[in-house]
């Protein structure tokens, strides 16, 4: 006996940062599960590279630069999205900074600015442009990565595990306001992945050993790894499923 609840033919899905990492591997099955994937990312030529390993193996997809810490950027992509698709039925707010690590002390405005406008501004107005039109074609489902350290606050990492968890609260008040109209807020909280983002992390050995020894499964999640859990959450598999935020971290928060 099959199954078709995580079917997506027919879907558009916009995931942000998916020119590598997380957003990558979640793109990529967006597209294997039949959806038409809107990739996008700061660059251009790191969207056009998905894009073209989506087309390659029979998916759909198309390549749109947009920077989320940018207003503009947003206002142009979601005037794309409208023209050319009248409808969003999926998005995956993936894009995220993380451009200063040390002491909380010693963070400077640059640095907090930077990460506040793309974490929690950019989450939530891409979320607000993607919610009017789920809201105009009867629904959807939106899924924010945030991050463990969001719960527990990472070291060196202050004002990131403050923007996450805003993310997190931001996920249950979309979900909480929005159900009303057919759209689903749910978030993936993701654990230690190796992805160039989390570079710092393990490039650091100490760091490394010191979180890895916390890990009951005893290793790192590669970017793969966290993919499965976006595609329940957007599919059919969970529609009963709002405003919670699931954790895939081998087990670290335990």
């Amino acid at each position: 006996m099959t199954t078709q609840l995580f079917d997506l033919t027919g879907k558009v899905a916009l995931v942000t940062g998916a020119s590598r990492g997380i957003g990558e591997e979640i793109a990529k099955l967006l597209a294997e599960q039949g959806a038409h994937v809107i990739v996008s990312s700061r660059k251009l030529e790191g969207c056009l590279a998905i894009t073209d390993e989506i087309l390659s193996t029979g998916g759909s997809a198309e390549a749109f630069a947009c920077n989320v810490g940018n207003m503009e950027d947003i206002s142009a992509l979601f005037e794309h999205v409208k023209s050319k698709h009248q409808t969003l039925d999926i998005l995956i707010n993936n894009a995220a900074t993380n451009p200063y690590f040390g002491h909380i002390l010693d963070t400077d405005i640059a640095a907090y600015n930077k990460t506040v406008d793309v974490n929690i501004r950019g989450y939530f107005f891409m979320s607000i442009e993607a919610g009017k039109l789920m809201r105009k074609n009867g629904g959807g489902a939106i899924v924010n990565t945030a991050s463990v350290n969001g719960v527990h606050p990472g070291p060196g990492q202050a004002i990131y595990s403050i923007t996450k968890a805003a993310v997190i609260n931001m996920t249950k008040a979309f979900a909480k306001e929005c159900a009303q109209f057919g759209i689903r807020c749910n978030a993936l909280l993701p654990g230690l992945t190796k992805t160039k983002f989390a570079g710092a992390l393990f490039t650091n050995e100490d760091i490394y050993k010191s979180v890895v020894q916390g890990i009951p499964m005893g290793r790192h999640a590669e970017p793969k790894e966290m993919a499965g859990t976006v595609l329940y959450l957007v599919s059919d598999a969970s529609s009963y499923t709002n405003g919670e935020c699931i954790v895939v971290d081998g087990g670290l928060t335990l």
